[in-house]
């Protein structure tokens, strides 16, 4: 189930739906994935109430409490701040909106790149380009932490 309380340009119910199907088969999910895209006042609450973190995030994922074959889970996306993200990596919302589906999705398989060693990201980046992504949300975050890591040159 797809669910828009705030729409993206370029982006339908139907089309997101279709990649949401293909990018679940990618990614070895059995089971279907319902999707929420809002606004950041609300990805602020589910962040503050489901994480500690009181402050609006690009995605969130939430495995299912039962175990099912049938449902895999559910994907809250926050369309401002795929806006912001896609102006900036010159990109459209509606693939930024993708992008976080195709994150979200690898968390509800069980991928989690906070402690992985880069697992997801290798997954992720694959997968991206596999669906004709561009840049992918662990590329971007992994990006400067290894440019912080390396030393200056002497």
């Amino acid at each position: 189930m797809i669910i828009f309380r705030k729409r993206v340009a370029g982006l339908s119910e139907t089309a997101l739906a279709r990649f949401v199907a293909r990018a679940s088969r990618a990614a070895k999910l059995r089971g279907s994935v319902n999707l929420l895209i809002t606004g950041s006042r609300e990805l602020r609450a589910m962040n503050s109430r489901f994480r500690g973190k009181d402050k609006p995030t690009d995605v969130l994922s939430f495995s299912p409490v039962l175990g099912s074959d049938a449902f895999s889970g559910d994907i809250a996306i926050c369309a401002d701040i795929a806006a912001r993200n896609a102006r900036s990596l010159g990109h459209s919302p509606a693939e930024e909106v993708k992008i976080l589906a195709l994150h979200g999705l690898l968390h509800l398989a069980g991928y989690d790149h906070e402690r992985d060693n880069g697992e997801m990201a290798r997954k992720e980046q694959g997968l991206r380009k596999s669906l004709g992504l561009p840049v992918s949300l662990t590329e971007r975050t992994l990006a400067p932490m290894k440019a912080s890591r390396r030393r200056p040159a002497r």
